[in-house]
């Protein structure tokens, strides 16, 4: 994202930002009982006003982000560290990936308490190729059995915090908690996630945000 005055996730659409779009949706849900955001640096006081000002009360703990999502993550794990059980329900979300909703929120809780996680992907509706160094292609794997890691994802406390603390002691960062829960040997269970769960990393992310949000509430209003 080429904004030079505001970080992605506080970008507006409609005069609200996008980190609020995404806060809302597990603000608002019956089962969820505390929200940890994960804050860029400089920029809590900005964050801290905004959930005053959009009446976003199950806010527990703010942090700073680290380096890397790797980094961010653990900083809210630590964060909430002495105040969850082992066996409390963590669902780790983007701020820049909004058009999610209630039932995907459903989904994963009902996944983690039947097999203890839950990631959510999306089908491959493109051939995926995997390469080797000289960019020369390796393999062409079965686009049915190819899926697309999203978020939410879903774990226990205790899981997800003993891998993160074994990535500390061994120097090791992850792409995400699948990559990470995988790496360590983890069997991992998925749910379909919901059409449009977008992540907004770039300038055209954004406009196409813009235009699936209006589709959405244009579907609510006039039933098109």
């Amino acid at each position: 994202m080429n904004s030079k005055s505001k970080p992605k996730q506080f970008l507006e659409m409609h005069g609200k930002p996008i980190i609020i779009y995404t806060l809302e949706y597990f603000n608002e849900h019956p089962e969820i009982d505390a929200i940890c955001i994960v804050c860029l640096y400089g920029w809590e006081k900005e964050l801290e006003r905004l959930l005053t000002s959009y009446n976003i009360h199950k806010v527990k703990w703010v942090t700073t982000g680290g380096e890397t999502g790797h980094d961010s993550i653990f900083n809210g794990l630590k964060v909430m560290k002495n105040d969850l059980q082992d066996k409390d329900v963590v669902i780790i979300h983007d701020g820049v990936r909004p058009l999610i909703s209630k039932e995907l929120i459903d989904k994963n809780i009902k996944t983690v308490a039947l097999y203890g996680n839950s990631i959510t992907v999306e089908k491959a509706n493109e051939s995926i190729v995997q390469i080797n160094d000289n960019g020369i292609i390796d393999n062409v794997p079965s686009r049915a059995k190819m899926r697309i890691a999203k978020a939410p994802q879903c774990f226990r406390f205790e899981e997800i915090w003993t891998v993160h603390e074994q990535a500390q002691k061994d120097g090791f960062k992850s792409i995400d908690s699948a990559h990470l829960l995988h790496y360590y040997g983890h069997t991992l269970h998925t749910v379909e996630s919901t059409p449009y769960n977008i992540k907004i990393a770039t300038p055209s992310d954004f406009y196409v945000f813009r235009a699936l949000f209006e589709a959405m509430e244009n579907s609510q209003i006039f039933g098109i």
